[in-house]
C-alpha cells in the first residue's frame, strides 16, 4: 500500500485493488485540488476544504455518513463525532473513518474537535495508521491530539490539517512534532506492508504535500 498527502486532510491511499481519497479540498484553500482517478472517497464533513469530490475522476463511490461499507477488498466504518466541543453547535458534525485494506487499518479523524469517548475508542478499535489533525484552530489541540494517540496506540502517526506556506489560519506541524519529541523529516510517499509494521513503537510520518 502507498500513501501520499495532498495537504489539509486529503490523502491518496493506493492498494493493489483500489485507490482511496480522503477529504478532497477545493482551490479556496490556496492549494491545488486533486484531479485524478479514485475508486472510493471518504468525506468527514460538508465543508469546502473537505468535500470537493467533483474534481476526482471516474465517478468514485462516495462515503460521507456514518455506517459500515464494503467495496471489493476494502472495509470502511464511519463513526459519528463533532467538529467542536459544543456537540456540533459551532461547526457541525464530523465523521471518523476507519479504512481496512491489505490487512491494515487506517483511522482518519477528519476535523475532530473534541476528545474521544470510550465508546468511540472502542468502535475505532485497533489502528495501524492514524491520520490526526494538528493545526489546532478548527480542530483539537496538540495536547488533545497526543492524548488521543496514547489512547489509540497506532503503529504509524500521520499529522494532517496544519498550515502550509501561504496558509495562516492553522498552526504549523512543528508545534506537534516538538510536543512529540520528533525531528521533522519529510517524505513524498509512504509504502507499507503489514509485515513491516513495528509491533512496539509508533512512527511519525510527515509528508511533502502534493497540493
Amino acid at each position: 500500500m502507498n500513501i501520499q498527502w495532498y495537504g489539509q486532510s486529503c490523502f491518496k491511499i493506493v492498494s493493489k485493488d483500489l485507490t482511496i481519497f480522503t477529504d478532497p479540498y477545493d482551490k479556496e484553500t490556496g492549494l491545488r485540488p486533486a484531479r485524478t482517478h479514485a475508486d472510493i472517497v471518504t468525506v468527514s464533513h460538508d465543508h469546502h476544504d473537505h468535500n470537493n469530490v467533483a474534481e476526482l475522476k471516474d465517478n468514485p463511490f462516495i462515503i460521507n455518513t456514518p455506517g459500515e461499507y464494503e467495496i471489493k477488498s476494502v472495509f470502511v466504518k464511519g463513526i459519528s463525532s463533532f467538529h467542536d466541543t459544543k456537540e456540533g453547535a459551532e461547526r457541525g458534525a464530523n465523521t471518523i473513518f476507519t479504512i481496512t485494506v491489505e490487512d491494515m487499518t487506517i483511522c482518519h479523524l477528519g476535523d475532530l474537535g473534541v476528545e474521544l469517548s470510550e465508546k468511540q475508542i472502542d468502535r475505532i478499535g485497533e489502528v495501524d495508521i492514524l491520520m490526526i489533525p494538528v493545526g489546532e484552530k478548527y480542530t483539537i489541540s496538540v495536547d488533545t491530539a497526543i492524548k488521543i494517540i496514547n489512547q489509540i496506540e497506532p503503529r504509524v502517526i500521520m499529522p494532517m490539517h496544519y498550515a502550509l506556506p501561504g496558509q495562516k489560519d492553522l498552526s504549523k506541524v512543528d508545534n506537534f512534532l516538538k510536543a512529540m519529541g520528533v525531528k521533522k523529516q519529510t517524505i513524498e510517499k509512504y509504502s507499507i506492508k503489514k509485515k513491516d509494521l513495528a509491533p512496539d513503537q509508533s512512527n511519525v510520518i510527515v509528508f511533502k504535500n502534493l497540493g
